[in-house]
């Protein structure tokens, strides 16, 4: 009877353990269950930098709670650039210069809305820039804060970036906004609104007609807005690669400098894609554009060069694209040349309306001004498959001779010059400086650059 009595027992036990342990796993499935539900539920990928969600289950291994962390709103790692992205409910106040991204109800209360700073304009570390570039404010908030109602709701993306900073020097036009614009813009395909802030309408219409190929619908003064405009889709700021150029392995749909000079030829109606070939037009001579200066680094013996230039079978152009010019009118004598060359400046940005396989030949005035010059110029026009060539000027063309004695840093020593900061190099070797060009040594370059055309 004993016996039989532990057996009882003993199988009781056994019953209750399975119950147990069924209970447990049960229960473990459920938790996997809420965890997959939770995640997803959480899982938006528009919820600003460094927020994160602590979701806690019973810790039967003893491991610490898993944390799902946001993907970020804005991205300041950029050393040029500094872009906000948002996805979702985005209501935007232009002349308050606030961006509001409309984030669900709060899901704990531990989780905390943040708010950024931004500048868009793709010269972040230039302070003297900056200060022309209107701040803005980017901000999540919940639903429940009680926020502003659109006034005007559109179903397309939109980009907000600034015409602030050095707007009006060709080559900050393009290196700082039109490049970075193509590069954050053409992955829509025209299916996108502009809002501008700091807004120059003289620059607008300047570059209108490649603004119209980036962006289908009116460009928005936003600083003259008073609407609540709200977008599906937000960018605050424009990306940046490099100077004057894209980085392929960087951009969207792996979008080059090619692309981009291809899309300005478009733009601007200009006709010839690729320079002459020689080998094929005996009878025609290939055309030479000099940029000509008035003010700083100008040729001080421009009909020398012009005669000597002519004397090798160039058809020679003299002319300066000038603030007021008509670009259009500037771009279309640019396509129609074979050969550009210049000192050292703006006016060199007009590469970007020649045709492919022509020449760009920068004149590097004395300073030790090399490798700007190779970025800001050469490594450009490489990118769009233009040939180049880069000539350095000796102290006996520089003008610098007639200001200095021979044993003077500036002469000797650059580099001293150079760690004195940007405006004494400004000061010293671009705006003091003229170019008296030797064209018995420049002609060897004049001959390669003829050579690239057969």
């Amino acid at each position: 009877m004993g016996y039989e009595k532990k057996k009882i027992n003993r199988r009781f036990i056994r019953i209750e353990l399975v119950k147990i342990v069924l209970v447990l796993l049960i229960g473990c499935l459920l938790a996997s269950v809420a965890l997959h539900v939770i995640s997803k539920h959480y899982g938006s990928p528009f919820l600003p930098l460094n927020f994160s969600v602590s979701v806690q289950t019973t810790a039967l291994s003893g491991k610490q709670p898993e944390k799902h962390e946001r993907e970020p709103l804005c991205d300041f790692s950029g050393i040029r650039s500094d872009v906000c992205e948002m996805k979702g409910d985005i209501r935007i106040h232009g002349n308050s210069s606030s961006i509001l991204f409309i984030t669900p109800l709060k899901r704990s209360t531990s989780e905390v809305y943040e708010s950024w700073q931004i500048k868009p304009h793709a010269r972040k570390l230039d302070k003297h820039a900056l200060s022309h570039v209107t701040e803005m404010s980017v901000r999540s908030m919940t639903a429940e804060e009680g926020i502003p109602e659109c006034t005007a709701k559109y179903t397309i993306p939109a980009i907000i970036f600034s015409t602030g900073g050095y707007m009006g020097n060709m080559f900050h036009d393009f290196t700082d906004v039109l490049i970075p614009l193509f590069i954050t813009s053409r992955q829509f395909y025209g299916e996108i609104q502009f809002l501008v802030s700091d807004m120059q309408t003289w620059w607008i219409e300047k570059y209108q007609p490649l603004l119209e190929q980036l962006s289908r619908y009116e460009i928005i003064n936003l600083n003259k807005e008073t609407r609540v405009l709200c977008y599906p889709h937000v960018i605050v700021g424009l990306k940046f690669h490099k100077e004057m150029s894209i980085d392929p392995s960087k951009s969207a749909n792996r979008y080059s400098m090619i692309d981009f000079a291809r899309l300005i030829r478009s733009s601007f109606a200009l006709e010839r894609e690729s320079a002459i070939k020689l080998a094929n037009n005996d009878d025609t001579k290939p055309r030479l554009l000099i940029i000509s200066r008035k003010w700083t680094r100008s040729f001080t013996n421009i009909d020398e060069i012009v005669q000597m230039a002519g004397g090798l079978g160039y058809e020679v152009i003299v002319a300066e694209a000038e603030l007021g010019s008509n670009l259009a009118n500037f771009a279309q004598i640019v396509n129609s040349c074979d050969v550009l060359m210049g000192v050292h400046g703006a006016g060199l940005t007009n590469l970007v309306f020649l045709p492919e396989n022509a020449t760009l030949i920068q004149v590097v005035p004395v300073g030790g001004l090399e490798r700007i010059a190779l970025e800001d110029f050469g490594l450009p026009a490489l990118d769009m498959q233009l040939r180049y060539l880069q000539y350095s000027i000796n102290e006996e063309e520089s003008s610098l001779i007639e200001q200095y004695p021979r044993d003077h840093p500036v002469f000797k020593d650059p580099a001293s010059i150079r760690k004195q900061g940007w405006l004494a190099l400004r000061s010293t070797y671009l705006i003091k400086q003229n170019v008296c060009l030797d064209v018995g040594r420049f002609k060897g370059v004049l001959l390669q650059a003829l050579k690239f055309l057969y």
